[in-house]
This record gives structure tokens, sequence and C-alpha cells, in this order.
């Protein structure tokens, strides 16, 4: 699903806070919606730690079991949430949230394995990566 409007961002964050998103709609661009506009609405709740509460409840809402293999990763929504704040900050605040989406998702962060240039599969994939934050173990992130 495209998302190509501000309110097609805007429904799917207020679905994913209210645990009723259907899961296939909770994508590699879906997470990023999310997470941009959480960060430019929603501050409060884009932290880490509100995030990790957040995605917690509607992993469990949509029986996604979060253990150290599955649901819940907590490095891959830290790293995330870094990319879309670094995305917001480079463009206007007035600018539509899908315009800032498209350039997420055109830039390297939109591929679903942008992680795996900055971390070793068997890091990232780690329990412990997945229950805390574990800094990239092959490249920086670029913000």
């Amino acid at each position: 699903m495209a998302l190509s409007s501000d309110s097609d961002i805007e429904r799917l964050a207020l679905a994913m806070i209210a645990c009723t998103l259907p899961k296939a709609e909770w994508t590699h661009e879906g997470h990023f919606a999310a997470a941009l506009w959480l960060l430019r609405h929603r501050a409060h709740l884009a932290t880490p730690h509100a995030m990790r509460g957040l995605i917690l409840r509607y992993n469990d809402a949509t029986n996604t079991p979060n253990t150290d293999t599955s649901g819940y990763h907590h490095s891959i929504t830290v790293a995330s949430l870094r990319a879309a704040a670094h995305q917001l900050r480079h463009h206007a605040p007035d600018e539509p949230l899908h315009e800032v989406l498209a350039a997420l998702m055109s830039s390297p962060q939109g591929r679903s394995d942008w992680l795996l240039a900055h971390w070793q599969r068997e890091t990232l994939f780690s329990a412990a990566a997945r229950r805390d934050w574990v800094p990239p173990d092959r490249a920086p992130l670029p913000f």
C-alpha cells in the first residue's frame, strides 16, 4: 500500500497506536510512516522507550510474539527512529509528510536490508540487539 497522502500516514499511525492496524499494513514503509508522523506530531511517543511500549502492545494485539527471535527489535527501532529524524531535519517543517516519506523510501534506508550495511547479520539478529541497543559493528550509521 503506497502512503501517498498525509491523511494516509496519519490513519496508519493512529491505527498502530490504537492497535487496530491490520498486520499486513505494518510494512517497512509503514514503520517509517508511523515514525515520521510520531516525530512530527507526537514527539513524546517517538522516544526509544515509548516506541518499545507501542510496538510491544501492537505486536501483542496482532498475535506477534515478542521473543528473542521475533517481534520487537530495539536496535532496529532505534536506528529507524534516527533515520526518520534525520530525514525530517532535512525537510522544511511544513513539507507534506508523504513527500518526506517518499524521500526516505527512495534513500538507502528505503531498502528493507539497509541495516546490513551497518551490522553483521549475526550481530543485528542477536537476542542482545533485539532487547537493547547494540551499536553497528560493520559501519557507523550516517546520521
